[in-house]
């Protein structure tokens, strides 16, 4: 009886410690437990940022500036001779080829000078044949011919023979003027308002043309650039010429890419530029005189150049930077170099190496060392203004 109390006792007691250091047990994991929250929720919780990768590429080098269209040949149709116009054979806004008739001028005339002249010449040709037979018939006289009167004859063989030549002359002339009657177009290109009507007067020395005809196929357009820009200018035009690309004004639809042609010989010293002219092909007509345009010069492309969005460059007081995302997610900044900007994108010079993630969104919540996690962003760049170089 003693020996089975003793050993309930000892079941017991066991029991109880058993339970106790269950107990114990687990109040040490709650306790573990609660520290590690406590120092999770003292961590500050990881900021969401935008990130691309830094780019090699070949970066094009614009200049950009205002330009305005102007005909590549522009010529201020006016008559030659007086008269009242009988006809109009255009249509105003309408493309003419060189040779077509614009204008017909009343002929009747001209028309009547050169048959005056025409007959002129009839007559001394007959004159002239009757005077060579009388040369001839004194040359057969022999010695019953005087000299004088064989010398009279050949020169008056000779001045009829130079009058006919003024007869050519003037028929020629006469016929020139006849020609005169037809205004036709010296060029190909657009015609525009006509200034004249049918049946009005008009008169060679006046200054009011006939029409205008601007021609569009090609096109130039002037536009000025940085008289700084000059000697790159200058230096790549040498190898080619440089491609230009004309825009609409707002700079949102590209209209037509062309080549430039001339740099003009003098710069504008009262603003600084330098005024060019290029030339394009216009198949499409998208170019018309007097248009404003946006216009692109290409001077040069960097090759292998590292290349960020704009919005991943930021400015401070000691300067500009760029914050990058390390390995293990947390965010570097980075002391940066920049060179040209243009589109929404910018060349940097030091700081930043091809491949790295660099911050381009969510910078204002961001601080060296905070953790951070990433969403791709687009790496189309957003329009944005040019920096000089």
């Amino acid at each position: 009886m003693k020996t089975s109390r003793t050993i309930g006792w000892i079941l017991l007691v066991a029991a109880l410690g058993g339970t106790g250091y269950y107990g114990w047990q687990r109040y040490q994991d709650a306790d573990a437990a609660k520290k590690t929250a406590a120092k999770k929720s003292n961590r500050p919780p990881a900021v969401r940022v935008s990130a691309v990768p830094v780019e090699k590429a070949d970066f094009p080098v614009f200049l950009t500036g205002l330009g305005t269209v102007q005909g590549f040949n522009t010529v201020q149709v006016r008559t030659r001779v007086d008269g009242q116009i009988d006809k109009i054979a255009f249509t105003e806004g309408q493309l003419v080829n060189q040779g077509d008739l614009l204008v017909e001028i009343d002929p009747r005339s001209f028309q009547a000078a050169l048959d005056q002249a025409k007959a002129k010449r009839a007559q001394d040709e007959a004159n002239l044949n009757n005077a060579n037979l009388d040369l001839q018939r004194f040359t057969k006289l022999g010695e019953f011919a005087t000299r004088q009167q064989t010398d009279t004859q050949r020169a008056t063989v000779a001045q009829l023979t130079a009058q006919i030549a003024s007869d050519e002359a003037a028929i020629s002339n006469a016929q020139t003027q006849l020609d005169y009657t037809q205004v036709k177009a010296p060029i190909s290109g657009v015609a525009g308002l006509r200034q004249v009507d049918v049946g009005n007067i008009v008169n060679a020395s006046t200054q009011t043309g006939v029409v205008s005809i601007a021609q569009i196929e090609p096109i130039a357009v002037i536009f000025t650039a940085p008289e700084e820009q000059l000697p790159y200018i200058n230096e790549a035009q040498k190898v080619a010429p440089l491609k230009v690309i004309a825009f609409s004004t707002d700079g949102k639809k590209q209209l037509a890419e062309g080549k430039l042609m001339v740099v003009n010989n003098q710069v504008d010293t009262t603003s600084g530029t330098i005024r060019l002219k290029a030339v394009f092909d216009n198949k499409e007509h998208v170019l018309w005189p007097g248009q404003s345009v946006s216009t692109r010069l290409l001077v040069r492309t960097l090759k292998d150049a590292t290349v960020v969005p704009d919005d991943a460059v930021q400015h401070s007081t000691s300067g500009l930077y760029s914050y990058t995302v390390s390995p293990d997610s947390k965010a570097e900044l980075r002391k940066v170099k920049v060179g040209v900007s243009f589109d929404g994108r910018t060349v940097v010079e030091e700081g930043l190496t091809p491949g790295q993630q660099v911050i381009t969104g969510g910078q204002f919540k961001v601080q060296p060392g905070s953790v951070v996690t990433t969403a791709v962003a687009s790496s189309d760049p957003a329009p944005a203004k040019v920096r000089a170089e």
